[in-house]
């Protein structure tokens, strides 16, 4: 027993065994000088009897852990069925806390205070629109346009009597002209 202690002593470098604590292991602390060897030896002796203990509950949850998957394995547990259950309860856990009621009736005040605002703001926009729609700048605004759009028109006073008898067929002519031009073929050479 006292060649692995020595061993562990002078390779400082080797990796601690599970509940071991990583920084004495790189460094171990120097042995108190005011322990016999007999309380040392003691020591030593309760330390590889925890140490014992401990794999061996290690193997045990091991087994426990193998033993429980079986179980579930055969009840037809799985993992994924396992997740969607902890998902479940958790969202019940979440709906039904205080502070998401809360923030649930404080969103809906919201969503309802800001559908009432949005309202009253369009009914005001369509008020004013209308009211600029009504004004005498936009009614004479509105006449000077109409006024362009009869001059750029071409009128019936401009054409000859014939032509208003045929002023429909003059207009399917010109709608009904091919829309790609004629093609010219380049010269060969």
């Amino acid at each position: 027993m006292e060649d692995a202690e020595k061993g562990a002593q002078q390779h400082p470098e080797s990796v601690p065994e599970l509940g071991e604590d990583a920084v004495t292991s790189v460094n171990p602390p120097p042995p108190p000088s005011n322990l016999t060897e007999e309380e040392r030896q003691e020591l030593q002796e309760e330390l590889f009897k925890v140490e014992d203990e401990i794999q061996t509950l290690s193997q045990v949850l091991a087994a426990k852990e193998r033993q429980l998957a079986d179980i579930k394995r055969k009840l037809g547990i799985t993992p994924l069925n396992e997740l969607k259950q902890n998902i479940t309860k958790t969202w019940q856990e979440v709906t039904t806390s205080t502070a998401y009621r809360r923030t649930s009736e404080t969103l809906s005040q919201a969503g309802m205070k800001a559908t009432t605002a949005f309202s009253t703001m369009g009914s005001a926009i369509s008020r004013k629109l209308e009211d600029v729609r009504n004004a005498p700048t936009f009614k004479s605004f509105e006449e000077k346009v109409e006024t362009l759009k009869t001059k750029m028109t071409p009128s019936a006073s401009t054409s000859n009597a014939t032509d208003q008898d045929g002023g429909n067929a003059t207009t399917e002519s010109l709608l009904n002209q091919p829309e790609d031009p004629p093609t010219q073929e380049a010269p060969k050479h």
